[in-house]
């Protein structure tokens, strides 16, 4: 093909932007002239993170995490503060011991497991306000160190307290991306398609669909948006099979899988909707490599037997699963502007009970 004869060199940096028209708006989406070069990392990572990095930030920056704490995943919040909490009360432990032997007054050392680990207990004891009695504090120093832990705890606990609260008011989709995408017969000719169901057992409504196509060519790289089959739902209760309809006018046009892998080929996909819930706007970001995208395939139906009292399921466990695409008539109407699954050609079995009449 014409825009991917240029061989490009190793770790070689180019222009993704091309010349364009006068007036015309750019088309890199907000990465800049220099990101999506030869031999680099994808745009998007499955997971919807951009793999451009912005650094040379003052140490200083970092000291404010809120954001982090709010962005971070649980599993790695729980174990900032739990690290946070420890610390601080090694801490102030280490600072009753430097208080001098008669600081701490009470149970023996050896029946808490040693010096300091009284002193850690007594730190706990005092930081969450437990009181026990079984240590207490003697002398100004120690009982000016007790007040100041006591304010510190007062502020860490109401910090946190917050922080939790925003992470769980926090709107955020989640949306299941299928695996892979697939390139299969579509009304007569081709289309690039991939599934997405919602992962919660909330609701989301308004959800509308945008989908970059980007690749190198001889010139630098360019961006494309593809034309949809339908770029908007209103209600989005099952799954959603999004369509790039593959005709004469798509930049997909008389391109094969090699193509897309000597082009690094990447589908940058944009999700947005309302979250029924908070009523407001989440979205999700994903994107498909070359390597992603099976040609010639096809997604399996994904729709339970219709129960006995009429209602519809899918299974979502099925939503990457694909099998051979059969160019025939059946197939055709399968497209996904009826995405619920009534389209001609399609009627799921409902179950059967012998024991009912």
């Amino acid at each position: 093909m014409s825009d991917t004869d240029a061989v490009l060199k190793e770790g070689e940096l180019i222009d993704s932007e091309p010349s364009q028209p006068a007036g015309e708006e750019p088309k890199d989406l907000g990465f800049g002239s220099m990101v999506g070069g030869a031999n680099e990392r994808r745009l998007i990572e499955r997971d919807g993170r951009f793999t451009a990095r912005r650094e040379g930030f003052s140490p200083l920056t970092y000291l404010n995490g809120y954001h982090a704490l709010l962005t971070m995943t649980w599993p790695r919040f729980l174990g900032v503060v739990t690290v946070s909490y420890l610390t601080l009360n090694a801490l102030f432990g280490g600072l009753f011991l430097l208080c001098g032997p008669g600081a701490l007054a009470g149970m023996t050392s050896p029946s808490m497991g040693g010096t300091f680990l009284r002193a850690f207990f007594f730190s706990v004891d005092t930081f969450a306000t437990i009181g026990y009695g079984n240590v207490y504090a003697v002398g100004a120093p120690a009982n000016l160190i007790v007040t100041i832990e006591s304010l510190i705890a007062i502020l860490f606990i109401a910090l946190l307290t917050g922080i939790v609260f925003a992470r769980f008011a926090r709107p955020v989709a989640a949306l299941m991306f299928s695996d892979v995408a697939v390139i299969a017969p579509y009304q007569g000719k081709t289309g690039f398609m991939f599934r997405i169901t919602n992962a919660r057992s909330n609701q989301l409504m308004e959800l509308e669909a945008k989908v970059q196509f980007t690749r190198l060519d001889g010139s630098g790289r360019r961006y494309t948006q593809l034309k949809l089959e339908r770029t908007k739902v209103v209600f989005f209760p099952l799954s959603w099979t999004v369509v790039h309809p593959i005709d004469e006018t798509s930049p997909l046009w008389g391109w094969t899988h090699e193509d897309l892998m000597r082009s690094d080929a990447e589908f940058l996909i944009l999700i947005s909707g309302i979250d029924e819930t908070f009523a407001q706007t989440v979205h999700a970001r994903s994107s498909y490599k070359a390597e992603e995208i099976l040609v010639g395939k096809k997604f399996s139906n994904i729709y339970n037997p219709v129960d006995r009292d009429g209602t519809i399921s899918i299974d979502v466990s099925k939503l990457s699963d694909v099998e051979d695409a059969a160019d025939d008539e059946a197939f055709r109407h399968t497209q996904t502007f009826r995405h619920t699954g009534h389209f001609t050609g399609f009627a799921a079995p409902r179950t059967t009970d012998s024991k009912k009449p």
